[in-house]
């Protein structure tokens, strides 16, 4: 079995987060992604054999359109026309970073949110060339989206993306095309711990910064979550464990967000109640994923190869 299923077993390594103006190590690092996918999901006017609904008001079941959706289109236009600058204002208003999972093709169709994101200082982690699953690609395919969305990230943003993360999962091949594109700092194709590690691709030290789809808005199209406050108790419950278990085992909290889902006014006054919430705490490093990914090589070099 090529999986590591022990991870860091019941003695985790001691991040010791940084915290500014605290007066010892956080107990807790927060990272919230804004997941900026539309403009690049599959539609007809791209070649698609189809439009794409997923987390969309549709919820968790087809709609049922042969073909083209309009409806379906509406609701992804929704979270780059509306939904964006909604969370954008949030998090300005509060002086709080996240980090933007962007999709190459959909940063280039929207040159003011592209604009916006590099003025408020948030980082960039390659979403992909497309919103599109990796692991339905063969070989020569993903290389070539790899190196596409590299390049265009590096044009519409003024620099290259430094992390990686897949739509939905990795495939066979994504890791270890990764390591061989080069540039990439990291990648968080992985959903099985509360901190980062490293791991050894063909040879080489390659780190992994998790995510997670426990605390993330896409419940909502899944039928889990139905109301703003869903999201905010679960998120909040989420928060809270770990703060407590921060005063022992220092972790961190992945907090996933989809513009055409948050960026409603009933859900976003969830999202409003939680950032408060975690405003509230002291001891609390909520940063971005790339310092996360940065302050762990720091702590914890590489292992030897």
């Amino acid at each position: 079995m090529d999986r590591d299923i022990i991870g860091y077993g019941a003695n985790p390594p001691n991040p010791e987060w940084p915290n500014p103006g605290g007066s010892g190590p956080a107990r807790l690092a927060v990272n919230f992604v804004l997941n900026f996918e539309e403009g690049s999901e599959p539609s007809i006017g791209d070649g698609d054999p189809a439009s794409e609904w997923a987390l969309t008001e549709y919820g968790a079941s087809s709609p049922g359109v042969v073909g083209r959706d309009l409806a379906a289109e509406g609701m992804f236009a929704y979270g780059a026309r509306a939904g964006f600058w909604r969370i954008l204002r949030l998090f300005a208003e509060r002086n709080m970073p996240m980090t933007v999972f962007g999709c190459a093709l959909a940063l280039e169709r929207n040159p003011p949110a592209a604009a916006a994101i590099r003025e408020a200082g948030f980082d960039l982690c390659c979403h992909g060339w497309r919103w599109e699953k990796h692991f339905e690609l063969d070989e020569a395919t993903e290389r070539a989206r790899i190196a596409r969305a590299v390049a265009s990230i590096r044009e519409t943003m003024g620099e290259r993306p430094l992390g990686w993360y897949c739509r939905s999962g990795p495939g066979v091949n994504t890791r270890r095309l990764l390591v061989e594109e080069g540039g990439f700092f990291y990648d968080s194709d992985a959903y099985d711990d509360d901190l980062p590690y490293w791991t050894k691709v063909e040879g080489k030290p390659h780190l992994i910064v998790p995510y997670s789809l426990s605390a993330n808005d896409a419940k909502f199209g899944r039928g889990v979550f139905g109301t703003g406050d869903d999201f905010f108790h679960y998120c909040r419950d989420a928060f809270d464990f770990l703060y407590r278990e921060g005063a022992v085992a220092p972790k961190m909290l992945s907090i996933g967000l989809h513009m055409r889902i948050i960026g409603h006014p009933a859900r976003a006054a969830g999202l409003e109640k939680l950032l408060d919430y975690i405003l509230g705490h002291a001891d609390v490093w909520v940063t971005r994923r790339i310092d996360i990914a940065r302050h762990w090589a720091s702590r914890f070099p590489p292992p030897a190869v």
